[in-house]
């Protein structure tokens, strides 16, 4: 497929694009592939402050009024295309696949409409309706191609996604998601090792395995304990300093998981483990399959053998029938669990999830004060926790564009090893990201801890040098005048929820 894009382009001059990611994990994994396939194909990506002669919108059907954000976002590129003959807009991701041509009906000026198991098929379709002048839609029901064995333009030179399947088998009735991107497919270990041995080599520290229900890996072909062999496997490869995974389901959650991330050292003591709710009545009628005192015990199993993870949640407030009683019981297994930290949403109806339909629809006032009530709560608690590490080193991985506030606080930031946001004072030292410091936290906020002494050590690493070498090369004269496509880099994910 890239072969055959590249040589689409190939009368064209050079093109430019722009991907616009809304959404979780998955999403943000799609991206860097979609990014690489354009590349590949002859695009080059556009500057900020540049109109691109393509947008591509990769969106998510799971965040409220996703549709009107979509559409809204639409219309105002409408009088921009006008402006600009040749441009093309492009949609693609979860609620294409939910929405497919009534998206080209609401908005005939968009060009490209693909489903979740067509990214390859981009460029083609991006030729097809320029050549065409008219809008191509294509969607597949299953996956075919898995979208790891695509390009892939990842954004620095430290930490990766790296999907190790897609779609899922669960039966959330909140949930869009399985529809939308199908029953779980699970890639053979080999490639995943492979994909994880050729980043190390390139440099990156840190790698983040990724899958809408991450430990259940393995059930395709047939291995219930696969995940907790893919993580012990990840600790044998040279150079990769720190594991990470996203996200888990309680119910597929095993003691030989727990085992590999507490015996394997590059398994970094976090986990983020979605609750959704502390009521077993709404966890049954979510069609969730476990229940409040199950879902303690494994937070439990995991303390008693990882005493420092740090453990993140996501919890929705306002699920059709919740009653006050039931809010109350998660709020008090929040107290109990006591998260570093957690995603809290407002339940809304999802058309097409059976909860949509579900009778003792909550009123929104009464899921706005509930959602109120739980993010006070939540800040305390991820408060608290964070406080004793007041005084104690840290060891950071220094990132790029964690810390929005770095340049005028002269700080730079990073991920801890338990994935706590760390804004720390350089002071006379210069690392770079992807370099690893050690240093000392001062005080401690909610969401965040601070150092505002100087590193106690700073480690130059190969990821510092491949972040160098990257920054190096974008300042070429060449690249300066557009002369050469950018180069595929290696990526960070992003720090966001998945269900």
């Amino acid at each position: 497929m890239a072969a055959i894009a590249r040589t689409l382009v190939s009368d064209m001059d050079a093109r430019t694009y722009q991907i616009r990611t809304y959404g979780c994990q998955m999403n943000a994994h799609d991206s860097e592939r979609l990014a690489g396939l354009l590349e590949d194909a002859g695009y080059q990506r556009a500057e900020a402050q540049d109109t691109p002669d393509v947008v591509v919108f990769n969106t998510c059907a799971v965040r409220e009024n996703a549709a009107d954000r979509l559409y809204g976002n639409l219309g105002h590129l409408l009088p921009v295309k006008k402006a600009r003959p040749g441009m093309q807009i492009a949609v693609g991701g979860c609620l294409a696949q939910m929405e497919r041509t009534k998206i080209t009906e609401r908005a005939p000026w968009v060009d490209v409409v693909y489903g979740t198991h067509n990214i390859g098929s981009l460029p083609a379709l991006l030729e097809r309706a320029r050549i065409q002048t008219e809008a191509q839609a294509e969607f597949e029901e299953s996956l075919d191609t898995f979208p790891s064995v695509l390009p892939a333009r990842r954004e620095s030179a430290y930490s990766a996604w790296v999907a190790i399947s897609v779609g899922c088998n669960n039966t959330c009735t909140f949930c869009i998601v399985p529809s939308l991107r199908g029953k779980e497919k699970d890639r053979r270990p080999g490639d995943i090792l492979s994909e994880v041995q050729a980043l190390a080599r390139e440099g990156v520290l840190e790698v983040t395995l990724l899958g809408q229900n991450v430990n259940s890996y393995g059930a395709e072909f047939g291995d219930r304990q696969a995940f907790g062999k893919l993580l012990r496997k990840c600790g044998d490869i040279q150079g990769l300093e720190r594991v990470r995974f996203t996200s888990p389901h309680p119910r597929d959650f095993t003691d030989d998981v727990i085992g590999a991330m507490a015996q394997t050292p590059n398994v970094m003591p976090q986990l983020h483990m979605p609750l959704q709710s502390g009521s077993d009545a709404v966890l049954k009628s979510m069609r969730r399959a476990y229940r409040r005192d199950s879902y303690l015990k494994i937070l439990d199993r995991v303390r008693d053998a990882i005493p420092e993870a740090a453990i993140t949640t996501d919890i929705i407030v306002g699920f059709p029938g919740e009653t006050e009683r039931d809010f109350t019981g998660t709020l008090d297994l929040v107290r109990q669990a006591r998260f570093a930290g957690a995603y809290t949403f407002r339940y809304s109806i999802r058309p097409g999830t059976p909860a949509a339909t579900m009778d003792a629809q909550v009123p929104p006032p009464e899921v706005q004060d509930r959602y109120d009530r739980l993010a006070a709560l939540v800040e305390e608690i991820s408060w608290a926790e964070n406080k004793p590490f007041t005084g104690s080193e840290v060891e950071v991985l220094v990132a790029e564009g964690e810390g929005r506030k770095d340049a005028a606080t002269h700080r730079m930031s990073g991920r801890a090893r338990d994935n706590r946001l760390v804004h720390f004072a350089p002071g006379d030292t210069a690392p770079r990201p992807g370099d690893i410091v050690t240093t000392t936290v001062t005080r401690a906020a909610p969401h965040y801890l601070v150092a505002d002494g100087a590193p106690t050590s700073v480690r130059s690493t190969r990821a510092g040098d491949a972040w160098q070498s990257r920054k190096d090369q974008s300042n070429t004269p060449e690249r300066a005048r557009g002369d050469s496509p950018p180069a595929v880099l290696l990526g960070m994910p992003a720090h966001v929820t998945s269900r």
